[in-house]
């Protein structure tokens, strides 16, 4: 299996430049954020050492539980790069200044980020007037989040009238399971939870028809990017190396069972979450329906709705410059 992926990636693997920079004095490991319960084909090249092999130092995984996590861990420094983070912590942190910038697009994922009803409440789309007075379990400053608040402004509830708790899924999960609120939103196992507890309003698909996206992007800070060029290139090439075998559906069977195990998850539960999700190419994340374009407009459009929401102070005037196609590109041409 790490034959396979390897010679995938045997262009970038040849290349020198990680090489001659740990020979310098230069980096000699970096640190990458991911998540738990998201299996994503990265994680089959994270498992047999490619990143690793591919940038020539190594490659420190850590998990966290929220994109907001995330982008503080590397306004500290203590991350370099972080994988499936969020558009909307990514929004809520270069809007209050953080310099970060989108890389790739991780994911996309309508059917995997949602709200969740209580069961005994049988409030559905319907009825979500009813919802006023709710207590609700929101992951802030998240897609989750993001979507709730949309959702809520396509129903007409005011969210004044909601308490809002800010709970990461699993904590929302428990939550809902117990009665001790009436509606959680969250993503990956922590909505798979929810689920067993009641009802979403809106289904993947009637989101997207509401203009509600769900994608993730990878994504560092742009002084790391301008310092590390073709490593950062060099990583993003992995990445689109196991996004194209799994895309292929010739390598499922190898590939799923490592990909579950990372993730700390059973395969069925894996390919479940895999079903709902979707890995663009490096030419469609290159084109005007991604990073050529629309993923800045869909990021100017996430900030404004949480301008209104009082959730940020103020938004943007463009997202163009938080995007940097660059070692994408660079990884296209290895």
């Amino acid at each position: 299996m790490k034959q396979k992926l390897a010679g995938a990636v045997a262009s970038i693997a040849l290349l020198t430049g990680a090489q001659a920079a740990l020979a310098e004095g230069h980096l000699e490991e970096i640190t990458v954020a991911y998540f738990l319960e998201w299996p994503m084909p990265f994680e089959f090249a994270k498992v047999n050492g490619t990143y690793d092999e591919a940038l020539g130092l190594k490659v420190n995984w850590v998990s966290f539980d929220t994109g907001t996590a995330m982008s503080a861990a590397m306004a500290s420094g203590d991350v370099h790069l972080a994988f499936s983070q969020g558009v909307p912590p990514f929004v809520v942190a270069a809007s209050a200044g953080q310099n970060l910038q989108v890389l790739d697009v991780a994911v996309s994922y309508s059917e995997n980020d949602n709200c969740v009803v209580r069961e005994d409440l049988e409030i559905d789309a319907s009825t979500a007037a009813d919802l006023a007075g709710s207590k609700v379990a929101v992951p802030l400053g998240t897609a989750a989040h993001y979507g709730f608040l949309s959702q809520m402004n396509h129903f007409g509830v005011d969210i004044s009238t909601l308490d809002i708790v800010d709970m990461a899924p699993v904590e929302g999960a428990a939550a809902l399971g117990q009665s001790q609120v009436d509606m959680a939103c969250g993503y990956g196992g922590g909505l798979r939870r929810m689920m067993e507890y009641g009802n979403v309003l809106l289904t993947g698909a009637e989101k997207e028809e509401l203009g509600i996206l769900v994608f993730d992007v990878t994504s560092a800070s742009a002084s790391f990017v301008a310092e590390e060029p073709e490593l950062v290139a060099k990583f993003l090439g992995v990445t689109a190396a196991a996004n194209a075998m799994w895309n292929s559906g010739e390598h499922t069977d190898e590939m799923l069972a490592v990909i579950a195990q990372d993730a700390g998850m059973d395969i069925e539960a894996a390919a479940s979450s895999l079903a709902t999700f979707t890995f663009p190419s490096v030419e469609d994340q290159l084109s005007e329906k991604w990073l050529g374009g629309n993923a800045q407009t869909f990021m100017k459009g996430v900030a404004d709705v949480f301008v209104g929401a009082g959730s940020i102070d103020a938004a943007l005037d463009s997202y163009d410059g938080n995007v940097n196609v660059g070692p994408l590109t660079a990884a296209s041409e290895m």
